[in-house]
């Protein structure tokens, strides 16, 4: 692959540019456009994730100084604030989000394989989370969330296999968790593990009724009738596995068949939890297992708003705070291939903190990488949060 390219132009020979082309053409990007396309503000918004930069003054002097270079990294326009700013706030954030799609699925092809700690043969275990990002309400007017906050959430469906996002949405910070769950398609026989926010037995069924199964946490005004004790697993926490019906008459009217109870205390921390969930098969403390599991999408949060540049905005437009995170979504996914592609044994932090400060560079991207010595770093990077380990 290198032939005397830049560490960014290789990171890019990635990108599946017919696909991009296609997403493009669908929303008419480059309509009236001369110069400064879509592919060109994805290339600099990707260098701008990739790089950390602060704004769109920090961007353009960044650039512009290191003239020729920008072109040989694909970047075939003269970069200023202004274009960059205009096309953020004028072409559809929907070309990057299709564009994302078309990563995840790469993405999630790579790391089909990857075992994440249960043994479930071939069923996909899915993690439902969101994470609010907060915003200057002075600033982003439309994105109100209490009376003197602005904010969006960013409500995600990870595969864990990988830590790979298969479903991403973007809303402002009112939309209630709860009401992700109706646009979801649940697959036949995957597994949904969510917290209690998402409790919703009305919900819950519909996800029953596609054959697909729940695990959630149970609220404390939880009403139920047992009728069945399964022998719990004391040495291993489990305290009781019932089967239960639904006792009020809401809840059971949504929710009219049996449900599994299981009843956990923690030995580390001595709390008590109680599980909810569909399936009947498999033993307790393995349902206790893939409900500890959706830790990793908390993680996934964490790392990205440590790491990626969503949580400062380089334009105030709902379209502008839309395209960005796509964009940094789409430069992790980016970042998540290149690694299983290249077989790099780095962590994810580790490859983006090598590429922030050698895309300018002439070098193969693995000698780049092989040149860091991921066993004598210093102590702080063990306070890092670290996917694909």
């Amino acid at each position: 692959m290198y032939t005397g390219q830049t560490v960014f132009s290789q990171v890019m020979a990635f990108l599946p540019l017919r696909r991009f082309h296609t997403c493009v053409k669908r929303f008419d990007g480059n309509h009236k456009v001369q110069r400064f396309t879509c592919l060109d503000q994805f290339l600099v918004m990707a260098f701008a994730q990739l790089t950390y930069r602060e704004s769109l003054r920090d961007i353009e002097v960044c650039l512009r100084a290191m003239q020729p270079k920008p072109y040989h990294m694909g970047i075939r326009a003269r970069v200023s604030r202004n274009t960059l700013a205009n096309a953020n706030e004028v072409r559809d954030w929907r070309i990057f989000a299709d564009f994302a799609h078309i990563l995840i699925d790469k993405a999630r092809h790579l790391y089909a394989d990857e075992d994440f700690g249960q043994d479930l043969q071939d069923a996909t275990l899915y993690a439902l989370g969101a994470t609010t990002i907060d915003l200057c309400l002075a600033l982003f007017p439309w994105a109100r969330f209490r009376r003197a906050k602005g904010a969006v959430k960013l409500h995600t469906l990870m595969d864990l296999r990988g830590s790979i996002p298969s479903f991403i949405h973007i809303s402002d910070g009112k939309l209630h968790d709860v009401n992700v769950l109706d646009l979801l398609t649940p697959e036949p026989g995957a597994y949904y593990v969510m917290d209690r926010g998402y409790l919703d037995f009305d919900r819950l069924f519909r996800i029953n009724e596609d054959q697909a199964f729940f695990i959630t946490r149970a609220k404390k005004n939880f009403r139920f009738k047992r009728r069945y004790s399964n022998r719990p697993d004391k040495l291993n926490g489990i305290q009781c596995d019932q089967t239960i019906v639904l006792s009020t008459f809401y809840s059971a009217r949504k929710y009219p068949e049996t449900l599994r109870r299981i009843r956990y205390l923690d030995p580390t921390t001595g709390k008590r939890l109680v599980f909810l969930t569909n399936q009947f098969e498999l033993p307790a403390l393995t349902i206790v297992m893939l409900y500890r599991a959706r830790w990793r999408i908390e993680l996934f949060f964490k790392w990205i708003k440590q790491h990626l540049r969503i949580k400062v905005f380089y334009g105030t437009s709902p379209n502008a705070v839309k395209t960005q995170i796509w964009i940094a979504i789409s430069t992790y996914l980016l970042v998540a291939i290149l690694k299983k592609e290249l077989g790099i044994e780095q962590s994810l932090y580790t490859i983006l903190q090598v590429l922030s400060v050698s895309l300018f560079e002439r070098t193969p991207i693995l000698e780049a990488l092989s040149g860091h010595n991921s066993q004598n770093q210093d102590l702080s990077y063990c306070k890092q949060l670290s996917l694909f380990d």
